[in-house]
């Protein structure tokens, strides 16, 4: 079999520095984000006095005769509110999130420590019964403790991304005073303070409890690793329910904010006016950022943690190759070395010197980062695997070799980078599909809606190509284990992907703070530009989330099948078809309940955005001020209270599955849950995003067409804008919570397969 080239110490040094090279580089993004001035300072609000991206030093509102200090100090006092209220709403949801956070760690360890009736005795291990491996009560605590950890981190990158967020805000406001460069720029590296801070963070809090753990299971790596599950169950849960809070949050704001504001009163977006301003731009914040910063974070921990799994039980594991072991880790930590060279392309090699280039130089991030992390895996696969090994395949060893491995990973990769890019086709107002349904508004909103619809399925096929040819061609070569670097190959360059996707909300509050402020319409156009290009960025990236989902799940569910002792899932077993059944029904049940719940919050926004602009006099004319904290207060009540019924959805049917009806039935519901999640999650995160650019493509009026559509208020606009409003709880809330779901549900089954294998099925061995 031969050995890797990377010695063990080699890889227990080169993990670490990696990731301690992506939170420096984040933390040097802050601080140059932070050069750029909120005071009102004569010299103070430039970055550096260098000339580069920017054409001028003059500012536009000197020449509009507009004091800079009138400016400066109205957009802290708006970023302050905007932080403020993200702030608030995090730290009320979080509490509610650390009762479930402790009641959930209690059932772990409960469940898991029922296993062997909470024995300390060693038991034979499960695949090698003539080996001794530590008690399950062992795994029942260090999965609990592993659970937490991932939950606390979870958390903590969602936090901390929602902070950077709005403490860039204001400040890429004031930069696109000087031009798109500038601001493109500050937009940008916020984004990567966010990306880099969450792989790093990711990766050494996985390391760290990885060695802490060795030092109690020492050569049992079979239970090491099964505990190391929790991980991934931790931050995905966490990231369930901010990603339901937080979506519900921003589009009940959104709603009551576009629907009143400029279809009813015909105002502009982000108009200071309009009550619901304030909670619109939180909600920005708490859902687009804090909840995929989350999201992406579990997606990451789940897909490590399923490669760790299968590995401790193949020749890594059981020959303890702990260089082949942390295969994954290293492909992580190559990944954040290839972001922060991607990352100074965007930041420092090129200038941005006119709107039309934005949208390139997001789009060259993905292909620059994809391009090089092909030459890293296969760098890392070199060194760090042996030229031959083995893989568990449900029962047996499959040989497999170091190029095969490098496939794999390198085809999930690719397999992002297509589903990247096919998702702009459809959600980009520079392409036939999006402007197709833009055209479509000028018979009224009922087409506009048709045609979205019909764009959203469509755009369904290629990425499920993507994916199928990536699991055939990854389960050929190294079986489970194939399918889960597939996924880390596709989350490999998650640093770069997270920046170009947290730059868009960031671009978009800018926006808003703009308006509010009264700052020259050329601004607004700038900051507009930045917009857009981030609309359909952020729709690539939840491409990613959905297509990294699909594998992760897979490989988290072949994982399942293999510690529940099961040797096939026949589908035409009694107990399995009803599992698929239900399995497939669940995401439209948690559709229902997420759509519900932002229809409702909005109904009540909408009241009261309509109550403030008829009782309080002079609103219209803006003499008087509206009451942003009451909109602020609908929309934290609603999205606290509706996010707990989706969540129990999610978090409880796997616990009642598995113990009343057995495995069998559990694994039918995660394979009928992840065929039609996927495919619902595409469909409506595209069919969102094409009418939100329909909408943008009226409004800029760039070319002829997009001019015989608008200007806005037209009867065109009002249609876009009402397919807007439908699209939104689709492509922020629904669309992006069903990978959460296919994932949590699979990673929660794996981490409690131990106690459903022993006692689950309690219905059939009653009625049996």
């Amino acid at each position: 079999m031969g050995a890797a080239l990377l010695s063990e110490l080699a890889t227990e040094i080169v993990v670490p520095v990696c990731a301690v090279i992506g939170i420096a580089f984040s933390l040097l993004q802050w601080v140059l984000v932070s050069r750029v001035s909120l005071t009102p300072d004569r010299h103070g609000s430039g970055a550096a006095n260098n000339n580069k991206n920017g054409y001028d030093e003059y500012l536009i509102e000197e020449e509009d005769g507009v004091s800079e200090r009138t400016v400066i100090t109205k957009c802290a006092e708006i970023q302050s509110a905007i932080s403020e209220g993200a702030t608030s709403f995090l730290f009320t949801e979080y509490q509610y999130v650390g009762i479930f956070m402790i009641a959930f760690a209690i059932i772990i360890f409960l469940f898991l420590g029922s296993v062997e009736g909470f024995s300390t005795k060693s038991q034979p291990c499960t695949y090698a019964k003539q080996r001794m491996c530590k008690p399950a009560l062992a795994t029942a605590l260090f999965s609990t403790i592993s659970f937490l950890l991932g939950a606390i981190t979870s958390v903590l990158s969602g936090f901390l991304g929602m902070k950077i967020a709005t403490y860039a805000n204001a400040r890429t406001t004031l930069q696109a005073r000087k031009g798109v460069g500038r601001a493109f720029i500050t937009a940008f590296r916020s984004g990567a303070v966010m990306g880099f801070l969450l792989a790093a963070n990711g990766l050494l809090v996985l390391y760290i409890a990885i060695n802490v753990f060795k030092l109690y299971y020492g050569d049992d790596w079979e239970g090491l690793f099964e505990s190391i599950t929790g991980y991934g169950l931790g931050g995905s849960s966490m990231a369930l329910f901010g990603r339901v809070g937080g979506g519900i949050y921003t589009k009940a704001a959104d709603v009551g904010a576009d629907l009143v504001g400029k279809v009813e009163r015909n105002i502009p977006e982000d108009d200071p006016r309009n009550p619901a301003v304030i909670a619109d731009n939180v909600g920005d914040n708490v859902g687009d950022i804090a909840g995929m910063g989350s999201d992406l974070f579990g997606s990451y921990a789940e897909s490590s943690c399923a490669a760790l799994v299968v590995a401790s039980i193949s020749s890594f594991g059981i020959n303890h190759d702990f260089t082949g072991m942390l295969y994954p880790l290293l492909i992580s930590s190559m990944g954040i070395l290839i972001c922060l060279i991607t990352t100074l392309f965007a930041t420092d090699f090129f200038e941005i010197k006119a709107v039309k280039e934005i949208e390139p130089a997001l789009k060259r991030q993905l292909i620059i980062s994809t391009v090089l992390m092909t030459l890293g895996i296969a760098a890392v696969t070199w060194t760090g695997l042996p030229s031959s090994f083995t893989i568990y395949n449900f029962g047996t060893q499959k040989v497999v070799k170091n190029w095969q491995l490098f496939l794999c990973v390198a085809v999930g990769l690719w397999a992002g980078l297509i589903i990247g890019f096919v998702t702009e086709y459809y959600t980009s107002n520079a392409y036939s599909p999006v402007q197709d349904v833009a055209d479509s508004c000028r018979t009224g909103a009922a087409t506009n809606v048709i045609f979205g619809l019909a764009l959203g399925y469509k755009s369904v096929i290629i990425p499920i190509f993507a994916i199928a040819v990536s699991i055939f061609v990854s389960f050929t070569f190294a079986a489970m284990y194939g399918i889960a670097v597939a996924a880390l190959g596709m989350l490999s360059t998650i640093a770069t992907g997270l920046a170009i996707d947290a730059y868009g909300p960031i671009s978009d509050n800018a926006g808003g703070i703009a308006e509010m402020a009264g700052m020259s319409h050329r601004v607004r156009e700038r900051t507009d530009a930045l917009d857009a290009a981030g609309n359909t960025t952020a729709a690539i990236g939840k491409g990613f989330a959905i297509g990294s989902a699909a594998l992760v799940s897979l490989a988290l569910f072949g994982a399942f099948v293999s510690r529940a002792s099961i040797s096939t899932v026949d589908v035409l077993t009694p107990k399995v078809i009803i599992g698929l059944l239900v399995g497939a029904m669940l995401p439209y049940w948690f559709s229902a309940m997420t759509m519900k719940s932002v229809g409702s919050a909005a109904l009540k926004m909408v009241e009261e955005v309509r109550r403030q602009f008829n009782t309080i006099p002079g609103l219209m004319d803006g003499h008087s001020k509206p009451d942003y904290a009451t909109c602020v207060k609908i929309s934290t009540d609603a999205s606290i209270k509706e996010m707990l019924p989706p969540g129990a959805l999610v978090m409880l049917t796997p616990l009642i599955v598995g113990t009343l009806f057995g495995v069998e039935t559990l694994s039918g519901v995660l394979a009928g849950s992840l065929v039609s999640g996927v495919q619902i999650a595409i469909s409506a995160s595209n069919t969102g995003g094409a009418w939100d650019n329909a909408k943008k493509y009226i409004e800029a009026g760039a070319s002829d067409h997009a001019r015989s559509l608008g200007p806005k208020g037209s009867d065109p606009h009002k249609a876009a804008v009402i397919g807007d409003t439908i699209g939104d709880p689709l492509k922020d809330t629904s669309g992006p919570s069903l990978n959460i779901l296919i994932k949590l549900m699979a990673v929660e089954s794996l981490v409690f397969a131990p106690f459903f294998a022993t006692h689950g099925g309690l219905l059939f061995k009653i009625f049996g």
